[in-house]
This record gives C-alpha cells, sequence and structure tokens, in this order.
C-alpha cells in the first residue's frame, strides 16, 4: 500500500512538474533576452567510463560520468556562437583510455571547427585518464598545488584465484575456439604467450598516451617518458615539470578563459558562463527512459488538449 502511495506521489510530481515547464517554455510573452559572449563550463566528475549520455535519477547516482555525455557538452559548446571559450573543471582520478581518447578526439574537433581557446583546471585529482583529456587539447591547465595529477601510465588488473577455488571445490571447464578465447581468466595461471599479447597492448596505449600528452604539451617526447612512469604528482609538482601551466583554483582557470576568449568580465571580474542544462524535477525522480516515455506520452495527450490521469502511464510504472 505504502509502494503504491509513493509512486503515485512521484507520478503526480513528475506530472506537475512537466506541465509547468511545458507552460513556461510555451510562454510567448516572454522577453527576448540577448545572451553575451560566455564560457562553456564543462564538469568532469568522477570515473570516466564509455557510454552514451544519460541523465542522473533518483535511482542512478553513482559517480561516473559517460564520455557520451561530456562529448554532447562539447558538441553544444560549439554550436552556440556565445561560447567563446571552452573550460573543463576536473576532477577525477582516471578510467578508460578509450573514454579518454573519445572525448580527446571530440575537443579537437572543437579546436579545429570554432578556433577557440580550451582551459582546464583540476580539483583534488586530474589523474591517469583525465590527465589525458586536460593534456590533449588545453591552451592552459591550471591545478592546485596540493591537487594530485599525473598517473601517466596503462595497467590491465588480472587475478588468479585458482586456489581458492581448489580449497572450496570449484572446477571449471570449458570448449572454446581457440588457445587465447579465455585469456585472463581467473581460475588459471596466465601463460608466457598470453603475458606477452597483454603486455603488447598495455605497451601500444601507453605509447598513444606518450604521444598525447607530449603533442598537446609541446614536449619531446623522450621528456615525457622519463616522467610517465604511472606516479602520481602534486600540482606544484607537475608544474615545475611541464604538465601544468599555473597554480591556481577554478576561478583562476575561469578568467584565463575568458581572457583567451576576449570575454568581457563581469562587475566580479569573470566571464559568464554556461553550464551544463539543470534537469527538470521530472527527470531527476524517474529514470532517463521512463521520464522520456512519459514526456513524450503527455505532450501528445496536451497537445490534443487533454491532460488527464493517463492510464498508459500508469501501466508503464508497473
Amino acid at each position: 500500500m505504502l509502494k503504491k502511495i509513493f509512486i503515485s506521489a512521484v507520478l503526480l510530481l513528475a506530472v506537475l512538474s512537466f506541465v509547468v515547464s511545458l507552460l513556461k517554455g510555451n510562454n510567448n510573452n516572454e522577453k527576448t533576452v540577448t545572451v553575451p559572449d560566455r564560457v562553456a563550463v564543462i564538469n568532469i566528475d568522477g570515473t570516466i567510463v564509455c557510454g552514451a549520455d544519460s541523465k542522473d535519477s533518483l535511482f542512478n547516482q553513482a559517480s561516473v560520468v559517460t564520455s557520451g555525455s561530456i562529448m554532447r557538452q562539447i558538441r553544444e559548446a560549439a554550436a552556440d556562437d556565445s561560447v567563446k571559450a571552452l573550460l573543463l573543471r576536473i576532477d577525477s582520478g582516471g578510467g578508460s583510455a578509450t573514454a579518454a581518447e573519445e572525448v580527446g578526439r571530440e575537443l579537437a574537433r572543437f579546436k579545429e571547427q570554432t578556433k577557440k581557446p580550451i582551459v582546464a583546471c583540476m580539483g583534488n585529482m586530474g589523474a591517469s585518464a583525465a590527465y589525458w583529456i586536460a593534456a590533449c587539447s588545453s591552451d592552459k591547465i591550471y591545478a592546485n598545488a596540493t591537487t594530485l595529477t599525473g598517473s601517466i601510465g596503462v595497467y590491465m588488473p588480472y587475478m588468479n584465484t585458482e586456489e581458492l577455488f581448489k580449497k572450496i571445490g570449484i572446477t571449471s571447464d570449458k570448449i572454446k575456439s581457440g588457445p587465447y578465447k579465455d585469456i585472463m581468466t581467473p581460475d588459471r595461471k596466465m601463460t608466457a604467450e598470453e603475458k606477452e599479447i597483454l603486455q603488447n597492448i598495455v605497451d601500444e596505449i601507453y605509447d598513444q598516451f606518450v604521444y598525447t600528452v607530449a603533442a598537446g604539451r609541446r614536449m619531446e617526447t623522450s621528456k615525457v617518458r622519463a616522467i610517465a612512469d604511472g606516479r602520481i604528482y602534486t600540482g606544484r609538482q607537475a608544474k615545475n615539470i611541464g604538465l601544468v601551466d599555473e597554480l591556481g583554483d577554478y576561478y583562476d582557470a575561469l578568467a584565463a578563459a575568458g581572457a583567451l576568449g576576449k570575454i568581457n568580465p563581469g562587475k566580479d571580474g569573470l566571464p559568464p558562463v554556461k553550464e551544463k542544462e539543470k534537469q527538470q524535477p521530472w527527470e531527476y525522480f524517474l529514470s532517463a527512459e521512463i521520464a522520456k516515455m512519459i514526456k513524450g506520452q503527455l505532450l501528445e495527450q496536451f497537445q490534443s488538449g487533454f491532460l488527464g490521469t493517463a492510464p498508459a502511464v500508469q501501466n508503464m510504472t508497473r
């Protein structure tokens, strides 16, 4: 009973919030507002993973950011004439090399198409894949003196549980199409040949990481390799070895982005900012897919002049 009441309350809130936002969007009496030149700020907070853009919901609050979400925001900034500079606000210990590569490619496209500056700033952390993103196309990189950054390297985790399985009586039989199809399986030791295969993959990705940093930071590849042994550096140490340009916080980086983009600052000395569009309450309370379905149903009924209880909406939540 309580569960039904809770679901009904959430749906009611979702419906009311959507209707209010829809009515606001259709208010033709609103005055046209001139958008000033501004800096687009993209927050990269949490573990960076590959994946499509997904909006947060009450049921999906993991501390991750997808490459799809970052790339969408980069493209939106590129298409917005009011955006004169891009600021990457990073607080991440890293993540997927593939996700970093995807974002890096999109940043390079932004730079080539718009000729607009990119600035990166790092909070607590900006390491590994996060540093890959910061270094690849940024005109300037800011870090706090105590920021942990660097960690230029690649690793592939592997755990051997063979002895544990033996103790608890678990055996494993496999039928496979080739000798390496079960590579990295945890129930047996890795062979020398398998280690060589995986080491070659790690080395290839590492080389790409090094070349990306060298090109982005305008450093000799040999110099990058000398400091790219996987260790982390403080922001101050990173500045001394060329991985960071300036020590400063978000506001220092924002001011620098505004200056590079030739944006007139406001009374606070900072340029106007464009951030990720805030979600509507009905999008937050529901999962992205359900919210999308409900929005479509409600929009269809609104356009037909009917805003009732919508039995179809209730059926989708069962």
